[in-house]
């Protein structure tokens, strides 16, 4: 008895299938600025629009979805993770003031189905387009023995470039700054293994209809992650100007923004403020999505815990100039964008201060940067 690699759980030809199906998918992403086409060693993408900039700097970013994609994988709905993946990447560049150019992705599963690799990446496409950058290549690897057959992951790598002149971040923020909250879809793609653990613990079924989501549990939870990077970038452009078309004046309207991801609100907005200022943030000016307070009730989950984990609402942060919050907001609502004045940038002592306790959030994830305080109760 002979052993082939096909015997021992990879189907090459069905990889070369499932790439035939995602093709069509891949190239709807590709401007003339992507050389060569699908299924190349590797992606070509003409950098020659970055001669227009003084400075440029490239910017990467790299992620996954978590444990979302065990609900995918539940449902057998797997054209909307993709959607998730491309937030994650390229909305973290989008923080720094970054335009995306162009990204690759990598699925490992425990056997190729064609049509689940193809619904996987056509929803990454879908998604890519939206964010306004080429998908030039990716990965598919089958991992028998490793990953179930209908067990897969997901991860993807972005690169942008923003010039030098134009980066986003702490260094700009100043006291009297307004925090600007953009609205998110749901739960994005954070927490889901304290979800999936109240969801078994209460003996929920993915496919019970839920009243107060107007949909199943399954649906709800697999609401795609917004995509911010359109209407933040176009902010950008529209109040702190093009670095192409001229100097920048050194203080620009559009200080940063906070991706808000694994660590929730406080967590990430603390990492794009300097050392000595807080942001005090009022939870009355937004009220908290069902589909977190539903699962906090049935999980028994402690506030703090809840905001440790989950957005709560809030998918994005724009911190921005006092005189120009209100346009800020007009601008984000006009785009589409739930946008409201959340709070505001203060000074403060770290080394003096009292704050304390639940509401109050010091740096995180290994930055040493500014402070958050939650106050107040959160409305509805």
């Amino acid at each position: 008895m002979s052993t082939t690699y096909a015997s021992s759980g990879v189907d090459t030809e069905a990889g070369d299938r499932a790439v035939e199906l995602m093709k069509a998918h891949v190239e709807a992403t590709h401007g003339p600025q992507v050389m060569g086409g699908v299924g190349a060693f590797a992606g070509l993408f003409d950098a020659s629009e970055l001669k227009r900039l003084p400075k440029p700097l490239l910017a990467t970013s790299t992620d996954g979805v978590g444990t979302k994609v065990a609900i995918a994988q539940a449902m057998d709905i797997h054209d909307s993770i993709g959607f998730d993946l491309v937030g994650m990447v390229v909305d973290d560049i989008v923080v720094m003031g970054a335009k995306p150019l162009f990204m690759t992705d990598y699925i490992a599963c425990g056997k190729v189905e064609p049509s689940r690799i193809a619904a996987i990446v056509s929803g990454v496409a879908k998604a890519a387009a939206e964010a306004g950058t080429a998908l030039v290549g990716g990965e598919t690897a089958e991992h028998p023995g490793l990953l179930g057959e209908h067990e897969y992951d997901v991860a993807g790598a972005t690169t942008g470039v923003v010039d030098a002149s134009a980066v986003l971040g702490a260094e700009r923020v100043r006291p009297g700054d307004k925090v600007v909250g953009i609205a998110s879809s749901g739960i994005h793609s954070n927490g889901y293994s304290l979800v999936r653990r109240i969801v078994a613990d209460a003996k929920w079924e993915l496919s019970q209809q839920v009243p107060e989501f107007g949909r199943t549990l399954g649906e709800e939870l697999l609401e795609p992650t917004r995509l911010y990077t359109a209407p933040c970038l176009d902010l950008v452009e529209s109040l702190n100007g093009d670095p192409a078309q001229g100097e920048l004046p050194e203080d620009l309207p559009v200080r940063g923004f906070s991706h808000v991801t694994g660590g929730g609100l406080a967590a990430n907005l603390a990492r794009v403020l300097p050392s000595g200022l807080v942001a005090r943030v009022d939870r009355s000016t937004w009220s908290v999505p069902p589909v977190f307070s539903v699962l906090s009730e049935l999980g028994g989950v402690p506030q703090a815990d809840a905001e440790r984990t989950w957005n709560l609402g809030v998918g994005m942060v724009a911190v921005v100039a006092a005189e120009k919050a209100d346009e800020a907001v007009a601008q984000l609502t006009a785009a589409g964008q739930s946008a409201w004045i959340m709070g505001e940038v203060a000074e403060y002592d770290a080394s003096s201060s009292d704050l304390t306790g639940d509401d109050f959030t010091q740096g995180a994830k290994g930055v040493d940067g500014g402070a958050v305080l939650l106050t107040g109760a959160y409305s509805g």
